[in-house]
């Protein structure tokens, strides 16, 4: 637990001030070139190119990090062990920040500029769903945190080392632009596999997200976009944010209104370019740090113990 805090610490401070260097840190060149090579040295009818040709892109690299993890643990008192938790959550963590990406939007001149600026918040493979709408910019954050962090986060504290990578390189192969090159049924198997990996992390999301924001909106949504059943769709956390970014919104011009702000332009420059979106980044951060110090909490009570 220990070793998660201080990565997921780590991964923010230097995404957000060391830009350059978590570019380079967090290159996933190494694993689209093997991916590649893959697809060269299978024949058509190989099992590269079914279903499960995700296991044979995974299970080496995977395999070989959890020897790494083995014969690391309890040696020089989990120093190793702790450093290369780190270095691999880190890795895995983003590769983007999500914060420097929805500044940039709301930095950005409207038309063409903004619209350049939030197809970052899009994965590779749906840069072309890219939309400024207000409430398609919220789904994107909440999509964009779901996949940088929370998800990342969640399999690190469940495998360790193993699970982080697990879901950062099946994310790679399902939404990444190297996916276009590779066999439609290889990349078909991979998106079953993120949308298994994806599905709990979504539904503790919510939670901290009804912790944060306005519990009974985010529930009802939860419950209407059917949050409840089983289905290996994430539909449920979109519109839960949707819902509670629109109930601050609201919230905030009641507050505004009560201050004597009359509504119409001067409403709309009191709250800014896209308030929306910014209120989709304050629940987020909101709701990581509820993540976070549950975390502590489990640290602190290790410590205790």
């Amino acid at each position: 637990m220990f070793a998660t805090l201080l990565a997921v610490v780590v991964a923010l401070v230097l995404g957000h001030f060391a830009r350059d260097l978590t570019a380079a840190l967090r290159s996933h060149g190494w694993y689209r070139a093997w991916l590649r090579w893959l697809d060269a040295r299978f024949p058509d009818d190989g099992a590269w190119r079914g279903r499960y040709g995700i296991a044979l892109a995974l299970v080496p690299v995977l395999l070989l990090v959890a020897l790494v993890q083995w014969l690391l643990h309890d040696t020089l008192f989990g120093l190793p062990s702790l450093l290369f938790g780190v270095i691999v959550l880190f890795h895995a963590w983003g590769p983007r920040d999500l914060d420097r990406d929805a500044d940039a939007v709301l930095d950005a001149a409207s038309g063409d500029a903004r619209r350049a600026a939030a197809s970052w918040l899009w994965p590779g493979m749906r840069r072309h769903e890219t939309s400024l709408h207000p409430f398609a910019l919220v789904c994107a954050v909440f999509d964009a945190a779901l996949r940088r962090w929370f998800g990342v986060l969640f399999w690190f504290l469940l495998l360790g080392p193993v699970g982080a990578l697990l879901y950062r390189l099946t994310a790679i192969v399902a939404e990444d632009e190297v996916a276009a090159d590779l066999p439609s049924t290889t990349v078909s198997g991979a998106r079953t596999l993120l949308a298994v990996l994806d599905w709990p992390v979504a539904q503790l999301a919510t939670l901290a997200l009804a912790l944060v924001g306005n519990f009974d909106v985010v529930v009802g949504a939860w419950k209407d976009a059917g949050g409840a059943s089983p289905r290996l769709d994430t539909g449920f956390l979109r519109a839960a944010a949707r819902a509670s970014v629109r109930s601050d919104i609201a919230d905030e011009a009641e507050e505004y209104a009560g201050a004597g702000v009359p509504t119409g332009s001067a409403l709309v420059h009191e709250l800014g370019p896209l308030p929306e979106l910014r209120d989709a980044m304050s629940l987020v951060w909101r709701s990581l740090l509820v993540w976070l110090a549950v975390i502590a909490l489990f640290v602190i009570g290790g410590w205790v113990s």
